[in-house]
C-alpha cells in the first residue's frame, strides 16, 4: 500500500502550499532553515496608555495629527499601536479636527491630482468660469455687434436705393350716362 512519492499524493501530505510543518518548513513553499518561523512584529504599546490619557483633544492637532497617513486616512490599530479604547476615541477626535477645519480631510497632493470639477464635488472652491466676451447690444448687423472670429472680412454695405413712390390710388371707374 505503499505510494511513490511521484504519486497522487504530494510531498507536505496533501497540503498546497510547499512543505509540512513537522519538516521545519513555514507553509510558503521552499524549504527555509527554522529559525524561530515566520518574523512577527513587536507588539506596540499605546502611547495614551503609557501617558495615562483619560481624554484625547481634538485641540492637540500636534499630538494627533501623527496618526494620520501620508494620504490623510486615520492610521488603523495595527499601524498605530493604540488600545481599543484610545483608537476609538483618537478617530472622535481626529473627525472633530478635521470637522473644525484643524487638519486636511485629504493631503495635498491627492488634492492637486483631482480636476476642478471633482474638487468642487467634494466641497472645494468651484472651477473657475470661462471668459466671456462683454456683452455688445445689437447682434450680427450693428455697428460693434458680435463678428466671428478669423480674419477680418470686408463689409460691403447695400447701395442705397432710391425711394420706392408711393403706391397711387387707383382712379375710381367712370359712370356711363344712362339714357
Amino acid at each position: 500500500m505503499s505510494q511513490d512519492r511521484s504519486g497522487s499524493r504530494r510531498e507536505g501530505g496533501g497540503r498546497s502550499g510547499g512543505g509540512s510543518r513537522d519538516r521545519g518548513g513555514d507553509d510558503r513553499g521552499g524549504d527555509r532553515p527554522r529559525f524561530g518561523g515566520p518574523r512577527r512584529p513587536r507588539r506596540k504599546v499605546c502611547a495614551f496608555c503609557v501617558d495615562k490619557v483619560q481624554k484625547i483633544d481634538f485641540k492637540e492637532v500636534g499630538r494627533i495629527r501623527r496618526y494620520i497617513s501620508d494620504r490623510g486616512k486615520i492610521d488603523p490599530r495595527r499601524k498605530s499601536g493604540t488600545c481599543a479604547k484610545h483608537q476609538r476615541m483618537l478617530t472622535a477626535a481626529l473627525k472633530r479636527a478635521r470637522h473644525m477645519a484643524l487638519l486636511p480631510y485629504t493631503a495635498e497632493h491627492v488634492r492637486s491630482l483631482m480636476s476642478p470639477q471633482a474638487r468642487a464635488m467634494a466641497g472645494g472652491p468651484p472651477p473657475p468660469k470661462p471668459d466671456r466676451p462683454p456683452y455688445r447690444p445689437g447682434g450680427y448687423g450693428a455697428p460693434g455687434g458680435f463678428r466671428p472670429a478669423g480674419p477680418p472680412q470686408s463689409v460691403v454695405a447695400p447701395a442705397p436705393q432710391a425711394p420706392a413712390p408711393a403706391p397711387q390710388p387707383a382712379p375710381a371707374p367712370k359712370a356711363e350716362p344712362s339714357a
